[in-house]
């Protein structure tokens, strides 16, 4: 099986988790990045979508996301309709482990909302009702 992290759309109940579920995907858990990473709202997208960066030498409160897993056949079909400037690359957790994950390219959040200090996705999207 293999595991992925998801931080934005594709969490549990947001508009994208189908994507996952309908590939056979399993929820592990919630879990944190390390602490050297910044969330990002990303402009002009449908749904709306965070994009998480690597900030060498960024010491602040991990990103909250979701782990899941699933077999490496579906894993491979969802992660090639992944549209950039969102990837999947290796994220650290907080507690040292890397699992793959969404990631976004550093163009991306020039001039984009750091939505950091909400400390995840679903935080950002209660502050915005």
């Amino acid at each position: 099986m293999m595991k992925i992290a998801v931080v934005g759309a594709h969490l549990s109940g947001l508009p994208l988790n189908p994507q996952l579920t309908g590939l056979g995907a399993t929820l592990v858990g919630p879990a944190y990045t390390a602490p050297w990473y910044r969330l990002y709202e990303l402009p002009n997208t449908t749904p709306p979508k965070p994009g998480l960066l690597r900030e060498p030498g960024r010491i602040g409160p991990g990103i909250e996301l979701e782990i899941w897993q699933m077999a490496p056949e579906p894993f491979a079909t969802f992660v090639d309709a992944i549209p950039a400037p969102l990837g999947i690359g290796s994220i650290e957790l907080e507690d040292g482990q890397t699992v793959k994950g969404f990631l976004v390219e550093a163009y991306a959040v020039k001039g984009a909302r750091d939505i950091t200090d909400f400390g995840g996705w679903r935080n950002f999207l209660k502050s915005t009702k």
